[in-house]
C-alpha cells in the first residue's frame, strides 16, 4: 500500500459541521477538499471506508465526489490555530501525515452549497433517481447511517451530460456524500436494518415501483470488477488501517460474496420503512 500522495493541503478555509470534524482546505492543485484526519472522533476506519466507497461508488456511476489522500503538514497545523479536534470538551491538534480528501463541488467564496432543501425544493432536486440507485451501493455495503447528500445549482449540461439538457441551463444537482459508516463504521461488521442508507424523504423514492427501477444497478455490483477494489485498497495508506489488513482484507471477501442479497435487502427495506416507497406496493 501506498505511503504517497501528489496532492498537499496548502491552507485552511473553514471547519465543516458533522461528528468527523472535518475541515475544508484548500490543496495544491487549486481545488477545495473536504478533510477528514486520522484522529478524528468516530475512528480511523472511516476514513477508509470513506475511500473504499466513493471508489466503488464512482465506479457504479454515481454522483460521489472524488477521493485522495492528501498530505497536511506539520507546519501548516502548527500555523493554523483552527485545525483541531474536540473531545471530551478538550482540543488536540489535528494530526499530520496523510488524510483523506474528497473533492469539494463548490468554489466556497462564490458558490452555495447545501446539506437540506425543503421539500418544496426537494422535489426540483434534477437527478432525484440517483437516490434509489446509491441505495444499492448502501444496502450492499451495510451502511450504518443514513443517506446523506448535498445540494448545489449548476449547468446540468456539466454535472449531468445524459439528462440532455440545454448547454446553458442551470438546476439543483444532489451529491451523494459521507460514506464513513458502510460496514458499521469503526466496526467493520456487515449487519443489515430495513431502516438503515434511507435517505429521510419519501420524495426521492416516489418513482420506484419494484425492483427493476434499481436495474442496471442489482446486476452492475453481481458483476463488479474485483480489481476495482483491489485497486483501491492498494492505495490505501497505512496509517488509516493502523495493521488491519487482514481484517479488511476478510471484510471485503464478504462485501464481494454478497452482491446477490441486495435486492432482498431493498425488499425489506420496503416491508420495514413504511411508507418510504408511496408506489411500491
Amino acid at each position: 500500500m501506498t505511503g504517497t500522495t501528489s496532492l498537499q493541503a496548502v491552507q485552511h478555509v473553514r471547519r465543516m459541521r458533522g461528528g468527523a470534524q472535518s475541515h475544508l482546505m484548500r490543496g495544491s492543485d487549486g481545488g477545495y477538499w473536504i478533510v477528514k484526519f486520522t484522529n478524528n472522533p468516530q475512528h480511523v476506519r472511516i476514513l477508509a471506508n470513506e475511500f473504499l466507497a466513493s471508489r466503488i461508488g464512482f465506479c457504479l456511476g454515481l454522483p460521489m465526489p472524488q477521493v485522495s489522500p492528501i498530505a497536511v503538514s506539520d507546519w501548516l497545523i502548527e500555523n493554523t490555530p483552527e485545525l483541531h479536534i474536540e473531545c471530551a470538551g478538550l482540543k488536540k491538534p489535528c494530526r499530520s501525515g496523510l488524510q483523506l480528501a474528497s473533492r469539494y463541488i463548490a468554489d466556497p467564496a462564490t458558490d452555495a452549497v447545501f446539506d437540506y432543501l425543503p421539500e418544496s425544493l426537494s422535489k426540483k432536486i434534477m437527478n432525484i433517481e440517483d437516490f434509489p440507485r446509491c441505495l444499492v451501493l448502501d444496502k450492499w455495503t451495510g451502511n450504518a447511517d443514513s443517506r446523506q447528500s448535498i445540494f448545489f445549482r449548476a449547468r446540468l449540461k456539466q454535472w449531468l451530460p445524459h439528462s440532455g439538457s440545454h448547454g446553458q441551463r442551470i438546476g439543483l444537482v444532489a451529491h451523494m456524500v459521507d460514506h464513513g459508516f458502510i460496514f458499521e463504521g469503526p466496526h467493520w461488521k456487515i449487519n443489515d436494518s430495513p431502516l438503515t442508507g434511507l435517505y429521510f424523504r419519501p420524495l426521492v423514492y416516489q418513482g420506484v415501483r419494484g425492483l427493476d427501477d434499481f436495474q442496471p444497478w442489482l446486476d452492475r455490483i453481481v458483476h463488479f470488477p474485483e480489481e476495482v477494489v483491489d485497486g483501491a485498497v492498494k492505495q490505501i495508506p497505512p496509517a488509516w488501517l493502523d495493521g488491519e489488513e487482514q481484517a479488511l482484507g476478510e471484510l471485503l471477501d464478504r462485501l464481494l460474496a454478497r452482491t446477490r442479497k441486495v435486492p432482498y435487502l431493498i425488499e425489506s427495506s420496503r416491508d420495514g420503512a413504511q411508507g418510504r416507497f408511496p408506489a411500491w406496493t
